[in-house]
């Protein structure tokens, strides 16, 4: 795929996974323990030997350049980069991204500045799968098309959150996009269960719908040509136009596929790494990431079950259940935690470090004693005191405290928050 250039797209604010990305933007999220989600379609575009990616975001984007930096460097004889293009004013350009659309219309020029590149793949940063895009590439050039949709099977729960399609009549080209139908008669029509199940025949039972996966594949003169207008939005707006004009494939994919775009999206997908048979497991998908270098984990005295307990981490007495134990963490005595995301820490805290947090009556990093935590995201370097409860007691929905946040029933402490001994939530 030497010819195939791809874009990532970082997203907005990631308004719906605050707070973890008040201080990060959307693909420099932790998960899985030791990975960032720009981890996830950077590797599978370097499993599929696309090696020329730019990564196009305008907020918080430092620790996502860091990231990048450290973790993606090739050689000086190596043509493939990994790239961030931040939002820019120009002579040309003077606002913020208005879209995905727009995104990637205002950095046409750097594209363009590859004369061998005949195809360009867009993608979105937060999303969980494996794909080999050369079995993409290979449909794209086999029906002839010029532009190619990823579609997923979904049920008709799910069928209305999503861009669903409809096919022509004993073909899969791609007739109508709708955006998020809601009703009935509308989803009626968009019912392709002869076809999913003629395509998968071991498919689960009720996903009769094609919804689009963000996943998109144009053909370099397709891409500038439907760029040329005020379109926005490849969803909502670039895909349907270009039904009219171009050619327009779906390409249908029926492995795990998980948009981590809310809280409670990303905090299921994380415990789903835990199981005995994960639906994406890190053992059989070559992930790439930043290393550290870091010694290993280190646990005594403790009950442990479906955890992930990443490096250089040390947990003492605990009993954790359904646990993602991020890189860094401490867990002392004394501690229950179940369905939990724990993020670890950026750094091993010295004794003159914790010399003041005692003088200052601050708990070290990590997790102090006798702690119970269930239903929690623990974001990176926070200080959790002794003998804290973090439950949410009152089965809260939502609810914004500063020093932590409860969204749709799960509890997150942001990063760097700290939390007194005997703290309740």
């Amino acid at each position: 795929m030497k010819d195939t250039l791809c874009i990532i797209l970082g997203g907005g604010q990631g308004s719906r996974l605050f707070p973890l990305t008040k201080d990060r933007s959307k693909p420099a999220v932790p998960i899985g323990g030791k990975y960032r989600l720009i981890d996830i379609p950077v590797s599978n575009c370097l499993n599929s030997y696309i090696n020329r990616i730019y990564i196009l975001t305008q907020f918080n984007s430092a620790s996502l350049n860091k990231h990048v930096n450290h973790t993606y460097r090739f050689d000086s004889f190596h043509r493939g980069f990994v790239d961030i293009l931040a939002a820019e004013q120009s002579m040309d350009n003077t606002d913020w991204y208005q879209g995905t659309a727009d995104a990637v219309r205002k950095n046409l020029k750097h594209i363009l500045a590859y004369p061998d590149i005949k195809h360009v793949l867009i993608l979105s940063g937060d999303q969980i799968y494996t794909m080999d895009f050369r079995e993409l590439y290979e449909y794209h050039i086999r029906t002839s098309a010029e532009v190619t949709v990823s579609l997923v099977p979904v049920n008709r729960e799910d069928a209305s959150s999503f861009g669903l399609v409809k096919f022509g009549d004993n073909t899969e080209k791609i007739e109508k996009f709708i955006e998020k139908p809601k009703k009935t008669g509308v989803l009626d029509s968009l019912n392709f269960e002869t076809l999913i199940r003629e395509k998968f025949p071991n498919i689960e039972p009720g996903k009769n719908y094609l919804a689009s996966m963000g996943i998109y594949f144009f053909n370099i003169e397709t891409l500038i040509d439907l760029l040329d207008s005020d379109c926005s939005d490849f969803g909502k707006e670039v895909i349907p136009q270009a039904i009219d004009s171009k050619r327009v494939m779906g390409y249908l994919f029926n492995g795990y596929w998980e948009d981590v775009g809310s809280i409670k999206t990303f905090w299921k997908a994380n415990l789903d790494f835990t199981r005995v048979i994960p639906n994406f497991s890190f053992y059989k998908s070559l992930i790439y990431t930043n290393s550290r270098h870091l010694p290993a984990s280190r646990i005594f005295n403790s009950q442990i079950d479906e955890t992930i307990i990443c490096d250089g981490s040390v947990v003492k007495s605990s009993k954790l259940t359904r646990t993602v134990v991020g890189i860094r963490s401490i867990v002392n005595e004394g501690c229950e935690i179940t369905d939990s995301i724990l993020m670890g820490s950026d750094f091993f805290e010295s004794e003159s470090d914790k010399e003041y947090n005692f003088d200052n009556q601050i708990p070290d990093v990590g997790i102090g004693q006798n702690c119970i935590i269930h239903n929690a995201i623990i974001d990176k370097n926070a200080k959790i005191g002794n003998n804290c409860k973090i439950v949410n007691i009152q089965h809260h929905e939502t609810l914004d405290c500063g020093h932590y946040y409860i969204r749709e029933g799960i509890i997150i402490i942001p990063k760097n928050a700290v939390i007194p001994d005997n703290t309740i939530i």
